[in-house]
């Protein structure tokens, strides 16, 4: 068992979260004309720009043609989408990524929030708004807004380029709702009226009361990205709930309405291997940063099992596309494990993997162009058993991590309304002075 699990893994140690490679280690693209990233810090609407963006500026100073990374290598060699986990303003920020090969982008409560107060690129929106006599939150939606469809504008040439098959936009439906079937319900569908973009996504999380608000949306011909999901069984429901849409529908053509299922992998290590150091067996510790991948592995046998056959064929003849298997939460929270652990051992094709600016970078620079999805599956198999032999209830694990995601941009979500609204308060002050 040892043998065969130590595949799943390789001995390399973490960048630094959210740090920018030194210098040596980046690839040459990113070195021609261009200044050491490291000294890139160039002012991103009142806050510091994030490594990767500066990084994929830096390397256009000349206004030469963009080289090839690791990214374009990924989509054209293997099917696999590499997406960016990060908005903000100035969302033109995005162009030098989509340049280097990004096709996607995702966005959560967490991600505004943190855009959204750490930036002055919202106030002058913002004052307007307020002093139109918006409340906070209404405030908040026209911002994010904004910024989606300007996201979208600039990745509509891709989506009109793949026929629709990629270049989308996610924009997450308020965390307040994750228990809420038909609220749920109606906030994707304003959304996706509001947004008005063809490559918008609505994400919907995968909680047991938004699983029939997934099938409700897709039978609307609205695309969707289901997130937050943790466990084998909650994923099969959420493809369940894809392929009812998609039958309920009544839709002649089901070319337009397409989906990703973000299933999630660094945060199940981050807590199977608490659960293992507490078993603290020779066995248990061996097993430690191999749940997440060996779990993911077998969501991609699902995914090939549940995607063939007569039912889904009559739907492939109404010209329906497979709900692709979108890796989320791609970032290693462990430093000592590989930086490209949640990316290298899950590519395939038909798939996305949406990377945070320290797995973008990791990839960028050292990241392996192979198909290995559908590698080494036995070990994967070997792996999920001992953990439950252990005693660890992947449902449960799944139920755990859920609650966790869901409170995570709950939180976000009401802070910064909170902060909007003192923000909000301030300026009517001013105002009537």
């Amino acid at each position: 068992m040892t043998g065969a699990v130590s595949k799943l893994a390789a001995p390399r140690p973490a960048a630094t979260a959210g740090a920018p490679l030194p210098p040596a280690s980046l690839p040459s693209a990113f070195l021609t004309s261009a200044p050491s990233p490291r000294r890139v810090r160039v002012s991103c609407a009142g806050r510091a720009r994030s490594p990767i963006i500066a990084m994929a500026s830096a390397k256009e100073g000349n206004g030469a043609p963009t080289k090839r990374t690791t990214l374009h290598d990924l989509y054209d060699l293997q099917g696999q989408s590499p997406w960016y986990d990060n908005l903000c303003r100035p969302v033109t920020d995005l162009l030098p990524l989509i340049a280097s090969g990004v096709r996607g982008v995702t966005s959560n409560p967490s991600i505004f929030q943190k855009a959204i107060s750490s930036s002055n690129a919202y106030d002058d929106q913002f004052k307007q708004l307020i002093l139109s006599g918006k409340d906070a939150e209404s405030s908040y939606w026209e911002l994010v807004i904004k910024d989606i469809q300007d996201a979208c504008k600039l990745f509509e040439p891709i989506y009109d380029q793949t026929n629709g098959a990629d270049g989308y936009v996610s924009v997450e439906v308020s965390p307040r709702l994750a228990n809420d079937t038909q609220g749920t319900v109606e906030a994707a569908k304003w959304l996706h009226k509001v947004v008005n973009r063809p490559n918008v996504y609505i994400k919907i999380p995968a909680t047991a009361e938004c699983v029939p608000s997934i099938k409700e949306v897709i039978a609307n011909g609205i695309s969707v990205n289901v997130t937050l999901i943790f466990s084998i069984a909650r994923y099969e429901a959420v493809i369940d709930a894809y392929l009812d849409g998609l039958e309920a529908s009544g839709l002649s053509d089901l070319a337009r309405v397409t989906s990703v299922a973000s299933f999630f992998v660094s945060r199940v290590d981050t807590l199977i291997d608490k659960m293992l150091e507490k078993i603290g067996t020779p066995e248990a510790l061996s097993l430690r940063g191999k749940a997440a991948v060996a779990q993911a592995k077998l969501a991609n046998q699902l995914y090939q099992k549940k995607f063939s056959g007569p039912r889904w064929e009559a739907l492939v003849k109404k010209g329906a596309k497979k709900q692709r298997l979108l890796w989320a939460s791609t970032s290693v929270k462990n430093p000592a494990y590989p930086d490209t652990l949640y990316v290298d051992p899950l590519i395939g094709p038909d798939t996305v993997s949406t990377m945070p600016d320290q797995a973008l970078l990791a990839f960028i620079d050292h990241g392996t162009v192979s198909r290995t999805i559908d590698a080494n599956v036995s070990d994967a198999e070997g792996v999920y058993s001992a953990l439950e032999k252990l005693g660890i209830d992947w449902d449960e694990v799944g139920k755990q991590l859920e609650l966790e995601g869901v409170d995570s941009f709950k939180k976000s979500f009401d802070s910064l309304l909170v902060s909007l609204e003192e923000k909000g308060n301030a300026l009517k002050k001013t105002v009537s002075l």
